[in-house]
């Protein structure tokens, strides 16, 4: 987190207000795009071949394919971007900007990194680029938002509410699923998609409270906590001050109270008494 902090500091400036509605707005072209038909869509797609030929846009301009057509597709585009929105609002600017950048930088890497080894392996161009598309840079700001807002509910098809963080698990098993099922190149698409939300949860766990250290430091102070119980016989139920605050103070039970309820001479009279029924 404090490498976070220095680059926010020196990169910050640069971060994109309100990213993700440049992000729908590349998603809605897509979709208009792919409405028109033609080959619109294959000179966006992200095909390391094409890159090392020249056509860098490619390296971005894949996100303006969308993952799913029809009514879902916009569908899709509302749900991410209220996502979207509340991350940028919960995290800031910079931060969310980084996580997105992230997702696209490791996705694109992978491509490059499968694009060389198939080449390797076959000894000729190997179209990798219908490996790559926005589904896994969407499943990372959902399980994003799934983590920041675990309770959170949202309504599954429209009528059953369910929490987020159940939605997350299901999503989370079936990638863990088709990269269990679907090769080492699937595998490779699937881990690089969603590289940045697995750095994200790692930073933000607190993994601390784990360590030997730690624990031995709990440990001590409850021993600590309970060998002073043990010291002291009266405590006021009102200011909690016990015979060690002072060698003149009294303490004594108050009859009116329901209850064994102690006090001290400044509190016995003028407490509010404790009744159960």
């Amino acid at each position: 987190m404090k490498l976070i902090n220095r680059l926010e500091r020196a990169l910050g400036k640069f971060a994109i207000p309100h990213l993700i509605t440049y992000i729908i707005a590349a998603y809605a072209i897509g979709f208009v795009l792919e409405l028109i038909g033609g080959n619109f869509l294959y000179y966006l797609t992200l095909e390391p071949y094409y890159i090392l030929k020249g056509q860098i846009w490619r390296l971005v301009s894949w996100i303006f394919i969308p993952d799913t057509s029809g009514i879902w597709a916009l569908i899709m585009m509302i749900f991410y971007y209220q996502i979207g929105t509340e991350l940028e609002h919960y995290w800031g600017t910079f931060r969310f900007n980084l996580y997105i950048w992230g997702g696209i930088f490791f996705t694109d890497i992978a491509a490059l990194i499968l694009y060389a080894v198939t080449y390797q392996i076959y000894k000729t161009p190997y179209p990798v680029s219908f490996m790559f598309g926005t589904s896994y840079i969407n499943l990372s700001m959902f399980l994003a938002f799934a983590t920041c807002f675990p309770e959170e509910k949202v309504m599954l098809y429209f009528v059953i509410p369910v929490k987020m963080k159940w939605l997350a698990v299901v999503y989370a098993a079936i990638s863990l699923y088709t990269a269990i099922v679907g090769g080492w190149i699937v595998r490779t698409a699937i881990i690089a998609s969603l590289l940045n939300f697995i750095i994200f949860y790692l930073l933000t766990r607190n993994t601390k409270q784990y360590s030997p250290r730690e624990i031995h430091r709990k440990q001590k102070f409850k021993r600590q906590v309970h060998q002073s119980e043990e010291r002291t016989k009266h405590k006021c139920a009102v200011c909690g001050r016990t015979e060690e605050d002072g060698p003149d103070l009294q303490f004594r039970y108050c009859s009116k109270c329901d209850g064994n309820h102690e006090y001290c001479q400044d509190h016995l009279f003028t407490h509010q008494h404790i009744k159960l029924h």
